[in-house]
């Protein structure tokens, strides 16, 4: 073998072996970034997940004199964010902090279950009594009507927009009847009960004048708890007159006058002047994915079986 042969073939493995190695080495930097970017999508997608869960992005302690804030929003039920659950945790957490100078409750809520109002109306006075150097004002916002101004009677004073609206102390129970339409479709409506009064406000059946007066006593009890409460909380400051415990609904300006309400005045406005604590913190419990799909379920359930039952909905305070 010539040497000029022998140095041919150096070179050619010289550069066969610089090709290799470079070839061995981007498929390293291809796997080590296909590891890395795997890895970011997988802690992405975890955080996302503890998020939605409810690991994270909970309320930070704020130290320093302040205002608690608690939000009642929405239909007042139990697989809603304003779930007597949901409402009591915040006020227990806003009441707790020895920094809450006062507590504020901000509600625009049409009203909802008479046992979830009655439950959160049931701690605010049980929190006031265990901590009596802290106040606790209801601040209306759009609406508080029915079950919304069942919880809003528990606190020391209520404050209003002149436009807000204030009222509707009463119950209702509704539903549908189809027994006009059954027989002019020609289908026969068969329901075998064990117990005369377990077909009760059967949708597919006639009203039987008994259960009817039973469901109107039922809605007139549940009506006379609301007005004591109603009562109890406003005291001497509620003008009392044929109207007030009607079912009807005033602005908040006349809310005022007939002592429904206490005075004008927005969450800022309260803290700012009332508590003398500017700085707000808000308490209200945000509920987590896993909860939140819990209830709903359990929820769902009960509100399926009373429909199939009784063609309606429970007393209803709106």
């Amino acid at each position: 073998m010539s040497g000029s042969e022998g140095g041919g073939e150096n070179w050619e493995r010289k550069v066969l072996e610089k090709l290799a190695t470079s070839a061995l080495q981007e498929q390293r930097r291809s796997r080590y970034w296909g590891i890395f970017f795997k890895s970011l999508t997988f802690v992405y997608l975890f955080l996302i997940l503890f998020i939605a869960a409810g690991w994270f992005g909970a309320r930070e302690m704020v130290a320093g004199r302040h205002t608690a804030l608690v939000q009642v929003n929405g239909v007042i039920s139990s697989d809603s964010a304003a779930s007597a659950d949901q409402i009591m945790a915040g006020l227990q957490a806003a009441f707790k902090d020895t920094n809450t100078a006062g507590v504020v409750l901000r509600i625009n809520s049409p009203g909802g279950s008479p046992v979830q109002a009655g439950q959160i109306n049931d701690e605010i006075r049980r929190l006031r009594a265990l901590y009596p150097n802290i106040p606790l004002y209801a601040v209306v916002e759009d609406i508080c009507a029915s079950g919304g101004y069942y919880v809003a009677v528990a606190a020391d004073k209520i404050y209003v927009n002149s436009a807000s609206l204030i009222g509707s102390i009463g119950v209702l129970m509704d539903g549908f009847g189809f027994t006009g339409v059954l027989d002019k479709l020609g289908v026969e409506r068969r329901l075998l009960t064990a117990g005369d009064n377990k077909g009760f406000m059967d949708p597919f059946s006639p009203m039987q004048p008994k259960q009817r007066e039973y469901a109107q006593s039922m809605l007139t009890n549940i009506h006379q708890q609301f007005i004591e409460v109603v009562k109890k909380g406003r005291g001497d400051r509620l003008k009392l007159g044929p109207e007030i415990f009607s079912g009807l609904i005033w602005t908040g300006e006349k809310s005022i006058e007939l002592g429904l309400a206490d005075a004008l005045g927005s969450v800022e406005y309260v803290a700012r002047e009332v508590i003398k604590a500017e700085t707000i913190v808000d308490y209200t419990a945000r509920e987590n994915l896993a909860e939140r799909v819990a209830k709903r379920f359990g929820a769902a359930s009960a509100e399926a079986f009373w429909t199939l039952a009784t063609g309606g909905r429970p007393g209803t305070l709106r």
